[in-house]
């Protein structure tokens, strides 16, 4: 099974570059238009933000070009919620994410989850958005209906697609706005057939281990995050990326990140001081008593 794995598209109302140059729109059609040659693909997976906007017009244009490019190849698109994503509009326009789930779960507050099988693997996105912020939450309720779904086991295994990645590097705001309650994720797979988590929100790539699981967090496409700037500062770049995961292969998974080619690659969109880092963690982030 080979998946091209996308995260924080950041497509918005006006389909143009924002304040800082950044165009989610843009920079989403020169990343499907470079891998031409990935025929070969049995699922385009996106993992949140994938408006910027929350907005109706946004997430139709991600849905017409993201099903243009998988339907040519026979694929599958399959798409989860972030922490700019609009759960309403995310759910008018694009479902629960998957186009025909054998699973739904649907939360009090609009969770949407969902599970397909794909050649033998089941795919199962959560809904780790809490309204307002930018750290991550699975609900109890989800993780309920995830353990009862990992009960029997899928033919090859499964994987699960979501926003807020459950592992952080050794940066602050990383730890303040990742997937809060990762300790009860890695409960609920523990022991489970889960194989791979993907993940997107730090517009950078990590590679880790929950459990028996690989995490794996993709870059962005709208923009990168450069860490090579100096600690408690934050310095987004140009250049949409994307990465290519096969399961099932010798030694797997494979993954490795495509780059499309930009001829603003590496140009900075924007950079924050740590002031302004302290500023986003104390807006965006739990309260200080409930970080892990």
């Amino acid at each position: 099974m080979r998946i091209l794995h996308l995260s924080d598209t950041h497509l918005d109302r006006s389909g143009g570059p924002d304040a800082d140059g950044a165009d989610g729109t843009a920079a989403l059609c020169r990343l499907l238009g470079e891998p031409g040659h990935l025929d070969d693909l049995d699922a385009v997976v996106v993992t949140g933000d994938v408006a910027d906007d929350g907005s109706h017009e946004a997430y139709t244009r991600a849905r017409e070009l993201l099903s243009r490019y998988a339907d040519r190849r026979g694929a599958s698109v399959f798409d989860a919620t972030g922490n700019h994503d609009d759960r309403t509009a995310f759910a008018d326009v694009l479902g629960s994410g998957h186009v025909q789930p054998e699973a739904v779960y649907e939360g009090a507050a609009g969770e949407r989850a969902g599970a397909t099988t794909v050649d033998g693997w089941r795919l199962i996105t959560l809904d780790t958005l809490v309204p307002g912020k930018g750290y991550g939450r699975l609900d109890h309720g989800q993780l309920d209906w995830l353990r009862a779904l990992l009960v029997t086991p899928a033919p090859r295994g499964t994987v699960l697609a979501f926003h807020h990645a459950p592992v952080a590097l050794d940066v602050d705001v990383q730890r303040a706005l990742g997937l809060q309650n990762s300790a009860e994720l890695a409960e609920t797979i523990r022991g489970t057939d889960v194989q791979l988590i993907l993940c997107g929100h730090f517009h950078l790539q990590i590679l880790a281990r929950l459990e028996q699981a690989t995490v794996w967090v993709t870059p962005g496409v709208v923009s990168r995050i450069d860490l090579t700037a100096r600690p408690g500062t934050e310095r987004a770049v140009h250049g949409p990326s994307a990465s290519l995961v096969h399961l099932g292969a010798p030694h797997g998974p494979l993954i490795h990140t495509l780059h499309a080619r930009d001829p603003r690659m590496g140009e900075t969109v924007y950079e924050a001081d740590e002031e302004e880092m302290r500023e986003v963690i104390e807006r965006l982030g739990p309260a200080p008593a409930a970080l892990n």
